[in-house]
């Protein structure tokens, strides 16, 4: 069964060592509009929760807001874990031509109540993995950066390491938002295709300073 979100990214082997060395200092502008657009997030999931147990219908300004949300924050997770090297862009639209992309289904007619009812509960299993992911993705993170601040190279294996454990976390994100129903696959391959978009341009790697 093709899982309806998909977390999808391009591999590129050469980054910046000066970007990688200076990248949380960077990334605090995104970090600060994440906080604020995921206070208002949490404001339209509440509503969501509330309109989906009464109705099984999730409100399609709050499904289009927290879809805006979560590719935000897909694409900066990704770039603060060193995923890519290029800037991330300030707003939630989908940018097929950026690196780091999450692909979301249209909202669907209906929900099932009950699940929605007893997501607390239901997550449960959801959190414990991608808490552990966390720490895999803290742990890759610090070696990718070492590795990359003195060779300008983030290599294959350790990359494709990074994805999975930033890939899962965004799609438990989904999971916890309501955007989806049914359990995030823990292999990124796995990730369903379920949104198409036209394949990104082809872009020269950033030279390494």
């Amino acid at each position: 069964m093709v899982y309806p979100v998909a977390y999808r990214a391009d591999f590129s082997e050469q980054q910046s060592r000066l970007v990688t060395f200076f990248r949380l200092i960077l990334a605090i502008p995104w970090m600060l509009v994440g906080i604020i657009w995921g206070l208002l997030a949490t404001i339209g999931v509440i509503a969501a929760w509330f309109s989906i147990v009464f109705t099984g219908r999730y409100p399609e300004f709050a499904y289009d807001w927290v879809s805006r949300y979560l590719r935000y924050v897909a694409r900066v997770n990704g770039w603060v874990y060193l995923l890519c090297d290029e800037w991330p862009p300030f707003d939630g639209g989908e940018h097929p031509e950026y690196p780091l992309r999450l692909a979301i289904p249209p909202r669907q007619d209906s929900y099932v109540r009950w699940k929605t009812l007893l997501r607390l509960i239901l997550q449960i299993p959801v959190l414990v993995i991608a808490w552990l992911f966390g720490i895999l993705i803290e742990i890759v993170g610090l070696l990718a950066w070492i590795v990359i601040v003195v060779t300008g190279r983030f290599p294959k294996g350790l990359w494709d390491v990074q994805k999975m454990g930033v890939a899962y976390v965004t799609l438990a994100s989904a999971y916890h938002l309501l955007v989806t129903e049914s359990y995030p696959p823990i292999a990124p391959e796995d990730g369903g295709e379920a949104v198409s978009a036209p394949p990104p341009p082809p872009s020269a790697a950033p030279p390494a300073l």
